[in-house]
């Protein structure tokens, strides 16, 4: 159980100029038989930012017609040269149709992130939980963390060739948990992994799934007695509601 007298950790918030970013596909690439990795170039991204690894960006599809679509996505890994983004790929996702049907050359238009909110304080040990959408994130939360941090990541993926490996020189701990796409929105796997975790002192939980996924396991961790100010949950989408999110659950 965590000892919440202590320090809390502190969320930093910093704010970057908004503006759309007019890019280009320089490759594409098939990761995980459910997960297709695009990497964009452009002279727009000279002053690209993001502080934090759970920031979110908007693709904008289809940006010159009248009805643009804009989808939330992870700045996986980024320079001044190119911008790496993951998209899950789902039947009947926009942005995940754009993504399959990519090639090299096609244009793409990105917005924000609008801001970031990094989180420090004196932590021990972080654990991360998530289900697809939210793995770029965890990924490039792990790949970014200093040598020897204590990390721990649980992540919902639909089968064993859909986990990743991450280069890094944290102490990182993997548990992966197969279910397929469909039952994305139960919370049973990642409560029954959790039960078989007791979690120490100075435990920063980061959560983020479906909304009703992420609202259920931050409630088990507060019935066990881990204390909200360790604990961040999202929403990064919302069953049967077509680009929606929860980015903040609390009480």
């Amino acid at each position: 159980m965590t000892d919440h007298t202590i320090d809390a950790p502190r969320i930093l918030r910093t704010r970057h100029e908004l503006r759309r970013r007019h890019l280009t596909v320089a490759a594409t690439e098939r990761l995980t038989p459910h997960m297709i990795r695009l990497t964009l170039t452009g002279a727009d991204l000279h002053d690209f930012a993001s502080a934090a690894p759970d920031d979110h960006m908007k693709l904008v599809l289809n940006a010159d017609s009248d009805s643009p679509q804009m989808r939330d996505y992870t700045p996986r890994r980024f320079n001044a040269q190119e911008l790496v983004v993951d998209v899950v790929d789902h039947p009947g996702g926009p942005a995940a149709d754009w993504a399959r049907a990519a090639a090299v050359g096609d244009a793409i238009t990105i917005g924000g992130p609008r801001g970031s909110q990094r989180i420090e304080g004196d932590i021990d040990h972080w654990l991360l939980i998530g289900d697809e959408t939210a793995l770029p994130a965890i990924g490039r939360w792990i790949e970014e963390m200093p040598a020897a941090t204590r990390v721990t990541s649980i992540v919902g993926v639909p089968d064993a060739a859909d986990e990743q490996t991450v280069t890094t020189a944290a102490d990182w701990t993997a548990h992966w948990l197969h279910r397929p796409l469909d039952q994305a929105t139960d919370p049973a796997p990642y409560l029954a992994a959790l039960d078989a975790m007791p979690l120490g002192p100075r435990t920063f939980v980061w959560v983020a799934a479906e909304a009703m996924v992420a609202r259920a396991i931050r409630t088990h961790l507060l019935e066990n007695g881990h204390h909200k100010q360790w604990i961040k949950a999202s929403g990064y989408w919302v069953a049967g509601q077509a680009d929606a999110s929860d980015k903040g659950i609390e009480d």
